[in-house]
């Protein structure tokens, strides 16, 4: 408890209460503005909130020209200073070996990470470089073939790399098993449910560990290739962004969270036949190994890595229920959610 003068008659009393224990605090734009334009020399811009969620995005814009930029403000328990270093490492690295990737930039004082003193203790932000262009969520095959062939030199670049800093391993306890365990306190009124999902990751993880790894590419996943998390330009230049989820991992998994969106494309807009489909992923993959090889096995794997894809940011919704996913994370959502399983279940992962 702090204490500072209030004036009483001719006392003077001090005290300022003890803050109230703190989750989530919301940093201002227009204070995060000033704070950006002294540190970078910045000067004439705007800042806006994008999207608050376990971590917030802010676009920063000149008045002047058409220079944007991204500040992303990350919460301490999702990303821990290591991994957030580790990111920017990571970032580094492939911008250096010619990779498409939004970069983390640095202030004056040449630091990539800033610090805020909020009221659940300190936060920490980094500003990117805005990736040119904008999201593309009817992709043609030109640009899957882009796709495919960027991924694959992000691959060539992350294979086999170790980090000075600890990123998150992606293994099949961590995809299923854990996210299974977390969401059983969920599912408490919809037993029939949980039991399927239990019982289906089970079977997919079973499937996954028959396979030999040994020969499976291994190295830093982004682990959310989705159109949402690239851009291209009208010339289709793509640029990649938002390694949040950069993990070491099968690098198949990359391929399996990429192939959600055809899956989407299919079930929820019905863009897509299911041969559709299957025939621009088959673009894809052989646009893939014209950089890089992919074997059979790794092909095949897809399909139970793709549900894996699923259950993970399943459990991670509800883990981070208290900081985003309250206005939607319910009942009919995870009904929902079940379904959407149960027919990736059935076109893919049942023989």
């Amino acid at each position: 408890m702090f204490w500072v003068p209030v004036k009483y008659t001719k006392l003077y009393l001090c005290r300022i209460m003890e803050i109230f224990p703190t989750q989530y605090s919301l940093l201002s734009a227009a204070g995060l503005n000033k704070y950006l334009a002294t540190k970078y020399g910045l000067e004439n811009t705007t800042c806006r909130l994008l999207i608050h969620n376990v971590s917030d995005t802010y676009l920063v814009e000149s008045k002047d020209d058409d220079n944007k930029y991204i500040f992303k403000v990350f919460r301490n328990a999702h990303r821990t200073a290591e991994e957030i270093n580790g990111e920017i490492e990571l970032l580094n690295i492939l911008n250096d070996k010619g990779a498409r990737v939004s970069i983390a930039l640095k202030d004056l004082e040449g630091h990539y990470v800033q610090l805020f003193h909020v009221a659940e203790g300190v936060k920490r932000g980094v500003m990117f470089s805005f990736a040119p262009g904008k999201v593309a969520y009817n992709l043609s095959e030109a640009q899957i073939k882009i796709i495919a062939h960027e991924i694959a030199v992000i691959h060539n670049i992350t294979a086999n790399l170790d980090l000075s800093y600890e990123r998150k391993s992606y293994d099949v306890d961590i995809l299923l098993t854990n996210p299974v365990n977390v969401l059983k306190p969920a599912f408490k009124d919809l037993t029939k449910e949980y039991e399927y999902l239990k019982e289906v990751s089970e079977r997919v993880a079973g499937k996954i560990r028959q396979f030999d790894m040994t020969k499976f590419s291994y190295g830093y996943c982004h682990y959310d290739f989705l159109p949402k998390n690239f851009h291209f330009t009208e010339d289709n230049h793509v640029t990649f962004f938002d390694f949040d989820f950069a993990g070491k991992g099968l690098l198949a998994n990359d391929i399996a969270s990429f192939y959600v969106f055809f899956f989407i494309e299919v079930f929820a807009t019905k863009r897509f036949t299911q041969d559709e489909a299957d025939g621009l992923f088959a673009v894809f993959i052989k646009s893939y190994r014209e950089v890089r090889p992919f074997s059979e096995d790794e092909l095949k794997s897809i399909r139970y890595l793709g549900f894996a894809f699923w259950v993970f940011y399943l459990g991670f919704q509800y883990e981070n229920f208290e900081d985003w996913s309250n206005m939607f994370f319910g009942p009919n959502f995870l009904r929902e959610r079940i379904k959407l399983l149960r027919q990736w279940d059935e076109w893919y992962c049942k023989e």
